[in-house]
């Protein structure tokens, strides 16, 4: 069964189209929030990091995101749709691994909580990543 959370490889463009389409399909949602995370091309130890791997158990993380997804709207009533997905596999210096999209009535509420489902996503989603130099 397919991960609706998963994607192998980078979050492309396209992706991120077809996700704010998705996403944003309520006239009711005054806001919307997006956050999307890059690879850095950090240095460590005087290398570069080219890409990060991207490894996931992936039946637990379609439970910790559906956790997450529950959270966030229970902690912000105005909250009508949150949207997340991370890469997994190669993902290059410069391309996008994370997506996330929260929907609201109000932008308060989407701007927030689009921050709290980040934070929930780097402690309780299943992902790691192994440098590539």
């Amino acid at each position: 069964m397919k991960n609706r959370y998963l994607v192998g490889g980078p979050i492309t463009p396209l992706l991120i189209s077809e996700l704010m389409t998705l996403g944003n399909d309520d006239n009711g949602a005054g806001a919307v929030s997006i956050f999307i995370g890059k690879v850095r091309d950090d240095e460590v130890n005087g290398n570069r990091i080219k890409a990060l791997e991207y490894s996931a158990y992936s039946e637990m993380a379609e439970k910790e995101a559906d956790g997450i997804v529950k959270t966030v709207k229970a902690a912000f009533s105005d909250v009508r749709k949150v949207l997340l997905v991370h890469s997994t596999g190669i993902v290059k210096a410069g391309e996008a691994s994370l997506f996330i999209m929260v929907t609201s009535g109000h932008r308060d509420h989407s701007m927030r909580a689009c921050r709290h489902t980040l934070e929930m996503v780097k402690e309780k989603l299943p992902v790691w990543k192994k440098e590539i130099f």
